[in-house]
């Protein structure tokens, strides 16, 4: 069996981007190989879909070559700054997938495959305890807009202004959205 590479160090990833910085192509390349993996789980998160991520890790890529005479070690770690970058390329991307009509915010195809559907297949059902079949059936009865928001909001981690900026509407809506969504979905549980 062989064994893993070690994990880099800040030191070696911080003189690996001073490199880069210089315009040295096997430095990012070290660079890239060393980090694609956890930096393409971060892509893989807020995007799902692998080809999106792959894509959204590949502009990263491209922003760490341009941008990395810009980082500062006693800003972040460098591990930190790349995730930063592709966490805002994959919200790029996110942006760029969406789709609107008519001022109607559209359920979103990757946000469809975090949420459970109405008739999961049954290796799923087996795997669901009945409060997750639950929440599944009452977040089908939410609009698709409350859907949505919350998913952002509690499946990925995001604030009602970042929200906001991926739906393209204003925070107050936002906010509207999220609030709406809990009280609906807490009636349906049959909360207090």
């Amino acid at each position: 069996m062989t064994p893993l590479p070690p994990e880099p160090t800040p030191d070696a990833l911080t003189a690996l981007l001073a490199r880069v910085a210089g315009e040295d192509a096997a430095a990012l390349r070290s660079l890239y190989d060393l980090t694609s993996s956890k930096l393409f789980g971060v892509a893989l998160r807020i995007l799902v879909k692998r080809e999106w991520a792959e894509e959204a890790l590949q502009d990263a890529f491209v922003s760490i070559w341009r941008y990395a005479g810009d980082y500062r070690e006693s800003l972040a770690a460098p591990m930190t700054w790349m995730a930063a970058i592709v966490r805002n390329r994959a919200l790029d991307c996110l942006r760029r997938q969406k789709t609107s009509a008519a001022g109607q915010t559209e359920w979103s195809e990757s946000l469809d495959e975090i949420l459970a559907g109405p008739d999961p297949d049954p290796a799923d059902t087996a795997l669901l305890s009945q409060e997750a079949r639950r929440l599944a059936i009452c977040m089908e009865r939410l609009d698709a807009n409350q859907r949505q928001a919350l998913a952002l909001a509690y499946l990925r981690d995001q604030s009602h202004s970042e929200i906001a900026d991926v739906l393209k509407v204003p925070l107050g809506t936002v906010k509207s959205w999220v609030r709406r969504g809990l009280e609906k979905l807490k009636t349906c549980m049959g909360g207090p």
